[in-house]
C-alpha cells in the first residue's frame, strides 16, 4: 500500500483548539508540561517499507521494529502513561506469506521468552487479546507465562494485541450476550453500552484516549474499533522502525492541544 502524502514525520494537520491543556509539575525540567493521556494506543506501520526502502529482506523491518517497541515502551513509562497497546499481530496478518507469518511468530516467541524478565523489572505488566488458539502450543505458553510473572506490576500495562480484530471482538461479545440472554443470566432490557463493554477482550482496560499510526496510512484498519468511539487519532508520516521517544512526545503534545467533547459543545 502507498503511503499518504501528509505533514512531515512527528506532525498531523489536525486544527488546535483555543483552549489550552491541562497541565502537570513537569519533569525534572522546573516547568508545567501537558498531562498524558492515560491509554495510548499504537498501529505499527511501515516495517516492510523500512525494509524495502534499504534493499533488506522484511523480516529485518520486522527486527527493527521491535527495537522501536523497546523505545516505545521506555517513553510512555517516562511520560507516566499507564496502558499503552500495541497492534503486533492483526487478524488480517495470517493472510501474509507462510514465511513472512513464520518471521512474525518467531520474532513473538523469543520477545516473550527473553524479554518479560526486563519488562517486569520495569514494573511492566503485560496483557494480552486476542485469539490466541490460532497460534502453536509454544506460543501460547509463553503469552500466558508472560501475563503470569508480570501480574503483580502496576507502573504500565503493556497490552499486546495478538490475532486480534476488532470486528471479530465485537462479534465475539455480541455471541456471549445472545448466550447470556438465553440462559436467563441477562436481561436483554438491562443492556447498554457500559453492559455490552463488558464482553469484550478489553474489558478490564480503559478505551484508549490516544491511537497513533505509523507510515503515513490513515485508517484504524479494524483496531479497538468499539473502544476508540472517542479516541484522538494522530497519523504520522514515520516508518515505525524509526519511531522514537521524540515522536512519541510529538504524538502526545498533539493530544494535549485538542479539545475532547465526547459529542458535546466546545467550550467557549
Amino acid at each position: 500500500m502507498g503511503s499518504v502524502p501528509g505533514p512531515a514525520a512527528g506532525t498531523t494537520d489536525a486544527q488546535t483548539p483555543p483552549t489550552p491543556p491541562p497541565t502537570v509539575a513537569g519533569r525534572g525540567n522546573g516547568g508545567a508540561v501537558p498531562a498524558p493521556p492515560g491509554h495510548v494506543a499504537l498501529i505499527m506501520d511501515g516495517n516492510g517499507r523500512w525494509a524495502m526502502a534499504r534493499g533488506l529482506p522484511r523480516a529485518a523491518g520486522h527486527n527493527a521494529g521491535a527495537e522501536a517497541v523497546r523505545r516505545c515502551v521506555q517513553a510512555a513509562i517516562k511520560r507516566g502513561v499507564r496502558y499503552l497497546t500495541l497492534y503486533a499481530f492483526s487478524s488480517e496478518n495470517w493472510r501474509r506469506t507462510p514465511d513472512e507469518v513464520a518471521d512474525l511468530t518467531s520474532l513473538l516467541r523469543y520477545y516473550l521468552r527473553h524479554k518479560v524478565a526486563e519488562l517486569s523489572r520495569e514494573g511492566v505488566r503485560i496483557r494480552i487479546i486476542g485469539d490466541l488458539s490460532r497460534f502453536d502450543v509454544e506460543v501460547r505458553a509463553e503469552a500466558k507465562r508472560a501475563e503470569d510473572a508480570t501480574a503483580a506490576n502496576r507502573r504500565l500495562t503493556l497490552v499486546l494485541a495478538l490475532s486480534y480484530g476488532g470486528r471479530a471482538d465485537i462479534m465475539q461479545a455480541a455471541k456471549h450476550v445472545a448466550l447470556a440472554v438465553r440462559d436467563g443470566t441477562l436481561d436483554p432490557d438491562r443492556l447498554d453500552e457500559a453492559l455490552f463493554g463488558r464482553f469484550l477482550l478489553t474489558a478490564d482496560l480503559p478505551d484508549p484516549d490516544l491511537i497513533i499510526r505509523t507510515s503515513g496510512e490513515c485508517r484504524l484498519s479494524n483496531f479497538l474499533l468499539w473502544q476508540s468511539a472517542y479516541a484522538e487519532l494522530v497519523f504520522l508520516d514515520t516508518l515505525w522502525p524509526d519511531f522514537n521517544e521524540q515522536h512519541f512526545d510529538a504524538a502526545l503534545d498533539m493530544f494535549a492541544r485538542r479539545e475532547r467533547r465526547f459529542g458535546a459543545r466546545p467550550t467557549l
